[in-house]
């Protein structure tokens, strides 16, 4: 089930919505006394943690029902995992053993949905060899929640965190349906004391549904609009010409960014909705000045995620160049495999371990001194480049578009021109929406602010509404990693 179909906006949501506030409305506490008063918060909190789980479960089932049972045993055993390794504080040799059968599990269990494929395949290249082995199905949001996961058992671990001690409470840290299928990726120490203290505000309500249907409308009028135009210039394989294969990338680079962020904007409005409040995912990365400024601004969870447990504790940037360019293949490695069992996506993070090796430690005085807009320019170019990476299956089909891209098929053609001038709306659109020139963080202290978001809102959601029903073409690029 994905956000932007109308199971999920006019079944799912309305009925989890339902079950989860009504009993606020309809119930209030016998007793006026403050004991009384809290033990009701407290019993009503595990309502609603109840019924999040539950719908949340029940919402990853729809499509994959059998991949629940792993989630299921994942929330089992790490809740497990961490409660052990708190009452065995006092042995660190022990300690340390849950710790590896922690990771041993965790990892396990993505390395093997994920990458044992990709794994038999590269050895069936070794002559005289020849494995013959079924790939299991990828199960969706496996590597979001299984780093959720990670992040849990390893700030345990670290005594930075106390162990959940309700088993509810962390089924829905692990499961929780926002941001379960796609990110952000919410490390534990950030949403805790939300799991327990929540409160749901009429103000936050009004935010969370401003931010849905925005990101709705990203998701429904954008980037579902810029992957028609890329997969119809791609549809006939790669042999364009120069001006189709760029007009082709930068339509996809619209695309994945609008997809994407729309995703997490949707995410964070859920959250919201019901009292959660989680991180921002995306800001505005199509300005970046730099490749480093880039990554701090796109897909924030995730680049948090490497720095505070694989980049920081391999030493980060305090250390010996040639450690620090160790630390960075590192999480580049580990980045460009995350995203995909396919050596395309291993080079994308090679690609940028480059860029950034480039750019921190040999051209670091000669890019301070270019004016900032050349900056942005040049960092735009270098990031649709890695995209051709991303997009494309296979290294070979990356091969050819790059060739295309550099005049192998010729410079230009007739569809490139009118693919160009028929899109230069939504182009200019696109870009103007992808940077700070359009601020949609608004404030709802104000009446009038407020009633100019319900109305903005009402619109975005007909305008999407409308587009999901009438195309056919509504994917999420982000649900196969």
């Amino acid at each position: 089930m994905v956000f932007s179909s109308l199971t999920f906006l006019f079944v799912f949501l309305p009925i989890t919505a339902a079950l989860y506030f009504l009993p606020s409305v309809l119930l209030r506490p016998q007793h006026t006394g403050r004991a009384s008063s809290k033990v009701f918060s407290c019993r009503l909190m595990t309502y609603k943690n109840a019924v999040l789980l539950i719908m949340s479960l029940f919402f990853y089932a729809w499509g994959e029902p059998v991949n629940v049972v792993l989630m299921l045993l994942s929330i089992i055993f790490n809740f497990c995992i961490g409660a052990d390794m708190q009452r065995k504080s006092g042995k660190p040799n022990v300690k340390k053993l849950l710790f590896a059968l922690s990771l041993l599990f965790n990892l396990g269990t993505l390395g093997f949905f994920k990458y044992s494929g990709f794994i038999v395949n590269n050895i069936n290249l070794i002559p005289g060899m020849n494995i013959r082995f079924i790939a299991p199905g990828l199960p969706v949001g496996i590597s979001f929640y299984t780093f959720q996961v990670l992040s849990y058992v390893i700030d345990v671990y670290r005594e930075k965190v106390s162990p959940q001690e309700n088993i509810l409470d962390f089924g829905l840290y692990i499961s929780m349906f926002p941001q379960l299928i796609a990110g952000p990726i919410v490390q534990y120490s950030t949403i805790e004391k939300q799991l327990r203290e929540r409160r749901e505000t009429g103000e936050g309500a009004m935010q969370g549904i401003w931010l849905f249907t925005l990101g709705l409308a990203k998701k429904a009028l954008l980037a579902n609009s810029a992957g028609a135009v890329y997969t119809s210039l791609t549809g006939q394989g790669f042999s364009l010409s120069a001006l189709s294969a760029w007009t082709a990338v930068l339509f996809y680079t619209f695309q994945i960014y609008f997809d994407f962020s729309g995703y997490s904007d949707m995410a964070r409005g859920l959250g919201k909705i019901f009292g959660f409040d989680f991180p921002e995912n995306f800001s505005h990365p199509y300005i970046a000045d730099s490749i480093t400024d880039f990554w701090r601004r796109w897909h924030i969870s995730l680049s948090s995620w490497f720095r505070d447990y694989v980049y920081i504790p391999l030493g980060g940037s305090r250390c010996s160049p040639a450690r620090n360019i160790f630390n960075l293949f590192a999480v580049w490695f580990l980045t460009g495999l995350w995203h995909g069992a396919s050596w395309s996506f291993v080079l994308w993070g090679l690609y940028y371990l480059l860029l950034l090796v480039l750019e921190k430690h040999i051209f670091s005085a000669v890019r301070k001194k270019l004016p900032v807009a050349l900056r942005r320019a040049l960092t735009f170019v270098l990031v649709m480049l890695g995209w051709v990476l991303f997009s494309c299956e296979s290294l070979s089909g990356a091969g050819r578009m790059f060739a295309s891209m550099f005049g192998a098929n010729g410079l230009t053609d007739s569809t490139a021109l009118y693919t160009v001038m028929s899109n230069a709306a939504i182009l200019v659109i696109m870009g103007i929406f992808s940077t700070p020139l359009f601020s949609y963080e608004l404030h709802t202290k104000r009446k009038s602010t407020r009633a100019v978001m319900l109305l903005l809102s009402t619109a975005l959601f007909v305008l999407s509404v409308i587009c999901i029903i009438s195309d056919s073409y509504n994917p999420f690029l982000y649900f196969r990693f």
